[in-house]
């Protein structure tokens, strides 16, 4: 890897994303988030589901009445006295259409380091805004502030859209700094730090690079007490077609090693099952008892290394 830090701070990457034009594909703005760190590799690892979420208003014509939809309605109806009638008979004289925001998530990946976690996460969301409604519904009339911002019965109209597609710069994750934060609040090990640690001493670390098949989903969440808890998910981005391990359930020695080698020979890494099956997908954790129980007994397949990792799983289970 490069002697030099990598260089790209919340400000520039913003700045960045308001001046990229999306195209049909995401090459452009890949291309000048590589420029801006050469030492680097940079590369798109996944493309999030696509979401949508309230936007603006506009009228008939797609003329621009505001940005967001809630910051009008709550002005507008304090200017209309904080009646609700008024309000609503000056949404329908002005034929408003309320907006709404699709997008997906592009996720980033600049690696640093050959560790599981030395590598930064960049998201960045991908957006644009269509017409979804009438902002009021002739026949079905909102009764309170709460409907008429998101009606339960829309009145739909036929969808066109509005402006050109644009990213907007959501985060960036420098995962060994994060994971140091989130441990300093676990009073135990972290299961997402866990499966670094478990992937940095397997067999997995000797073959294969964690963020070229895996990622991290930093979220918050509220706690007992009403405090704020950052949190983290790992999340995979494999697109290979990985089978679902068979039923492992009576198979031992070379059929059960069969099994395990054609799973990891599939996901492009060894002792890939493992991280699978921690991450309760593809793989049951039957898998890793019947397989300690084999290793225990006359069969041995696995590398040292691995058949520790597992053993400490079986003693103490984690899934992430």
């Amino acid at each position: 890897m490069a002697d030099q830090p990598f260089q790209l701070d919340g400000q520039q990457l913003a700045k960045i994303c308001k001046h990229t034009l999306p195209g049909p594909d995401d090459e452009l703005l890949l291309s000048k988030l590589q420029s801006l760190n050469p030492d680097y590799p940079v590369r798109l690892a996944k493309t999030g589901e696509e979401w949508y979420r309230l936007g603006g208003i506009v009228d008939m014509e797609g003329n621009r009445i505001a940005g967001n939809l809630i910051e009008w309605t709550e002005r507008t109806y304090i200017e209309c006295g904080k009646n609700l009638q008024t309000l609503i008979d000056h949404a329908r004289e002005q034929k408003l259409i309320a907006t709404r925001q699709t997008g997906n998530t592009l996720h980033f990946i600049v690696q640093t380091g050959s560790k599981a976690q030395q590598f930064i996460q960049i998201d960045i969301d991908k957006t644009h805004e269509i017409s979804d409604r009438l902002l009021v519904n002739e026949r079905n009339l909102p009764e309170d502030l709460e409907e008429f911002i998101d009606p339960l019965e829309p009145e739909c109209i036929e969808t066109f859209c509005i402006g050109t597609s644009r990213y907007s710069y959501r985060r960036k994750t420098d995962v060994a700094i994060f994971m140091e934060e989130i441990n300093k609040y676990h009073v135990e090990e972290h299961p997402v730090q866990r499966f670094i640690d478990d992937w940095n001493r397997s067999s997995a670390l000797q073959k294969a690079v964690l963020s070229d098949d895996w990622i991290v989903r930093p979220f918050r969440h509220t706690g007992r007490f009403g405090e704020q808890i950052i949190n983290v998910e790992i999340v995979n981005t494999q697109q290979k077609n990985v089978p679902q391990l068979d039923d492992v359930h009576g198979k031992k020695g070379l059929p059960l090693h069969n099994l395990l080698t054609r799973f990891d020979r599939q996901a492009g890494y060894p002792f890939a099952w493992f991280f699978y099956m921690v991450k309760g997908k593809l793989v049951s954790p039957n898998s890793g008892v019947a397989v300690f129980k084999d290793i225990s007994g006359d069969f041995s397949y696995l590398p040292e290394r691995d058949v520790a990792v597992l053993k400490d799983w079986v003693n103490t289970p984690y899934s992430v």
